[in-house]
């Protein structure tokens, strides 16, 4: 049975040769062919070597040197599986290298055991992320992002709008026209229109209907 080739690149000596050391003991079947320190070398020494998998560190060089490398290596060998080694769970990062075509992550500080055990995982593949998938995530990821700071500036908003604003403000919603709010509330028009300049104000918009929309989007006064 052939072993499986393996090139460990990390920036900092003493984990990638603890790395090393730690993987050949453990796993018989797994030979390291070699070791670097930045993402350039790591595609240089793949190009060379052709190994079955890479252990890629995320920041060498760059911050993002080792996904730079990872999507490189996947374009040029997309047999040689890459695995995303990280120091914490950074989501960013994370989908950054799936989107580039890694085929796992890793923690750095993980038990061995389980880098050796990804190792296996990605041969055989059982966790391989396609970039397409990858790419669906991180949008829905940002999506998410987004309507959290949306939220947030929403919420903040609405904490400035007094009782009156509010109701107003929520039978807009709910579609009625400025003269059907006017008429419920026992008002002239032109004290509609009014208030509705203070709420756009406070929302900094200038059109009502950008207001509702924002509201909308959010599902604040939904049920």
């Amino acid at each position: 049975m052939e072993k499986i080739r393996i090139i460990i690149a990390d920036d900092m000596e003493e984990i990638r040769n603890h790395l090393a050391e730690e993987i050949a003991t453990l796993s018989g079947d797994i030979e390291i062919v070699g070791v670097v320190g930045t993402g350039r070398e790591a595609a240089m020494l793949t190009e060379e070597l052709l190994p079955d998998v890479v252990l890629m560190d995320i920041q060498m060089e760059t911050r993002t040197a080792g996904i730079s490398a990872i999507a490189k290596i996947q374009e040029l060998f997309p047999g040689v599986k890459c695995i995303a080694l990280t120091v914490h769970e950074d989501e960013e990062f994370i989908f950054r290298a799936y989107l580039a075509g890694a085929a796992d992550y890793i923690i750095k500080m993980n038990p061995v055991e389980k880098i050796v055990k990804s190792i296996h995982d990605v041969i055989d593949n059982k966790l391989l992320v396609r970039p397409e998938v990858a790419r669906k995530l991180i949008d829905g990821y940002q999506q998410v992002q987004e309507n959290q700071i949306r939220l947030k500036e929403t919420f903040q908003v609405m904490l400035l709008i007094n009782t009156t604003e509010y109701e107003i403000l929520k039978m807009i919603y709910g579609g009625l026209t400025y003269r059907n709010i006017a008429e419920l509330r026992f008002v002239q028009e032109t004290t509609i229109r009014s208030q509705v300049n203070h709420i756009l104000k406070k929302f900094g918009k200038k059109r009502m209907k950008d207001v509702v929309r924002q509201l909308r989007e959010l599902k604040i006064f939904d049920d």
